[in-house]
């Protein structure tokens, strides 16, 4: 089996499962306890904060443990306007992640004004989009940092000066960016950052929003007041633990794995460019993380070849793995200004630190046999002269 599809999910690390292991069974303390089961547990959640946030450049009371990336966006996307009620318009661009477009969508019923940016074909916002759309109503501007389809980077620095020089809040999802590139908060500017924990070789079911100190927000559950009083409810000492450990290895390893997706990611695009015709990457060629690549292939489905794949052991994916099951044309590609037929031929493969050259190579070979097999019986066979 070969796996290439680490954006949607990354397997546990080893020293992660190893440092989560006792406090399943010896170190279950509630960490709100004050006996020394719960300051152990406590102080595990402190740690693993320090963790987090040395990986981002932050302080580690500017974190605040979720559930993942789709918690850590709803609650900016949330916490924000609640705090605001005399403000209704919020930006952000037509390519984010379901987990901010559900929400604008959601504000969009009760009478907000949302700016959905376009971006252009690679994938990218214009920042003076961003002046030009920010009005005495703009409560928040939510742009992603690398998109979870095509892997381009936004200008996050330049949209945050922006942001900055008029006073308006700017939140980015950073989701697939932390542990691929390097990042630090306070050299961005950035007022919020999504992290999500299962995308960097942790557990799932755990993820931390970066929030600067002075940024006013609503909490998003009222109780007991864990997490600084923005989300009660006993923590998941489990997952923080392995979270703060899997943040750890990946600042140690960045530079390294950087280095790595670089050379899987050349290696792949030249060979598939050369050995298969009728193949383009989507997104931009160097804005972009390197662990990501998306190409269409014109004349096949990417569902079926998706399958096809699956039959010769390659996990792969079309896109986004939250809404592939809807079966709806992707929402990045169309604002990218793709046609149907170049949207529905796209395939995302996504690198780990575990794959290698030679996984690579067979997946190639594999893709060559598929990709012509699929053309052969494909409606566009005569225009393309497959």
């Amino acid at each position: 089996m070969i796996y290439f599809d680490n954006a949607a999910s990354t397997a546990v690390h080893p020293e992660v499962v190893k440092e989560m292991l006792p406090y399943f069974d010896v170190q279950y303390g509630n960490p709100s306890s004050i006996h020394q089961f719960g300051r152990k547990a406590k102080n595990a959640i402190q740690k693993a904060r320090k963790q987090v946030a040395a990986l981002v450049g932050a302080e580690p009371d500017e974190i605040i443990f979720t559930s993942g990336g789709t918690e850590s966006n709803n609650t900016i996307l949330m916490g924000i306007p609640a705090f605001r009620p005399e403000q209704n318009h919020v930006i952000t661009s037509s390519i984010e992640h379901e987990a901010i477009l559900q929400p604008c969508k959601q504000y969009e019923k009760i009478g907000y004004k949302i700016t959905y940016l376009s971006v252009d074909e690679h994938g990218i916002v214009d920042p003076d989009e961003i002046t030009n759309s920010i009005n005495q109503q703009t409560i928040l501007v939510s742009i992603m940092f690398a998109n979870n389809e095509v892997g381009t980077i936004q200008p996050i620095k330049e949209i945050s000066e922006t942001c900055k020089k008029y006073q308006v809040p700017f939140h980015t999802d950073a989701v697939q960016a932390v542990g691929k590139v390097p990042i630090n908060v306070k050299e961005l500017g950035v007022d919020a950052l999504s992290i999500s924990s299962h995308k960097i070789n942790g557990p799932k079911g755990v993820g931390a929003l970066f929030m600067k100190k002075d940024l006013d927000i609503m909490p998003n559950a009222l109780g007991g007041g864990q997490e600084n009083g923005m989300r009660s409810g006993t923590e998941n000492v489990v997952g923080i633990v392995g979270f703060g450990k899997a943040c750890e290895i990946a600042k140690e390893r960045l530079n390294k794995n950087i280095s790595h997706f670089q050379t899987l990611h050349s290696s792949m695009l030249s060979k598939i460019v050369k050995e298969i015709p009728h193949v383009k990457l989507n997104g931009h060629a160097e804005k972009r993380i390197f662990n990501n690549i998306h190409l269409t292939f014109l004349g096949v489905n990417g569902e079926d070849l998706i399958i096809k794949l699956d039959e010769h052991g390659i996990a792969a994916s079309t896109g986004s793995a939250c809404s592939v099951h809807t079966q709806k044309a992707s929402h990045v590609l169309k604002a990218m200004g793709f046609n149907h037929e170049q949207i529905t031929g796209s395939l995302r493969i996504s690198f780990g630190y575990m794959n290698t050259l030679d996984e690579v190579e067979q997946a190639v070979e594999v893709l060559k046999k598929v990709v012509t097999e699929l053309r052969s019986v494909s409606p566009y066979k005569t225009k393309y002269n497959f």
